[in-house]
């Protein structure tokens, strides 16, 4: 299993969007389906991925597990920090914060999307599900909280 590809258990669904908007690699098995502890476990296995779980007992029985003890995404960031995870956010984004596709950078000739503000730039869009991103209110808030988590005040 990697660090860089995770599957986080039904309690974390707002820290799967934090971890993409951090460039991993992250599925949430609520999307996927699976809730039981025996499937969540098995899908983790089959995908190679790290579980992340608040869940004691999921955790024991998973090899390589990582077991979280916090409820606020900003504690449990701050837990895989400690953990030793790069918890910080990509001058680029990778990760689509929605579906957790790759994202392409726009090019100078791509239409834009009808909601983006005006001169806003850059834009990306996710490849899998269509999504457009860029860097405003939402991004400076997840800024600050994932600095908060690692004691960046100036991520």
């Amino acid at each position: 299993m990697t660090e860089d590809r995770l599957l986080l258990d039904v309690m974390l669904g707002k820290l799967a969007t934090y971890l993409r908007m951090c460039g991993y690699d992250t599925l949430y098995a609520q999307e996927e389906g699976v809730e039981a502890d025996d499937a969540t476990r098995r899908l983790a296995e089959r995908e190679g991925r790290t579980l992340v779980t608040r869940d004691r007992e999921l955790a024991d029985q998973t090899d390589g597990a990582v077991l979280l003890t916090t409820r606020e995404v900003g504690d449990q960031l701050r837990e895989l920090a400690e953990e030793g995870f790069a918890i910080e956010l990509p001058e680029e984004p990778k990760r689509c914060s929605v579906c957790n596709g790759r994202v392409d950078r726009l090019g100078e000739g791509d239409p834009r999307p009808e909601h983006a503000p005006d001169g806003i730039e850059p834009i990306w869009q996710c490849r899998e599900c269509g999504q457009h991103f860029w860097k405003g209110s939402h991004w400076e808030r997840v800024t600050a909280i994932v600095g908060a988590a690692t004691g960046d005040s100036n991520p």
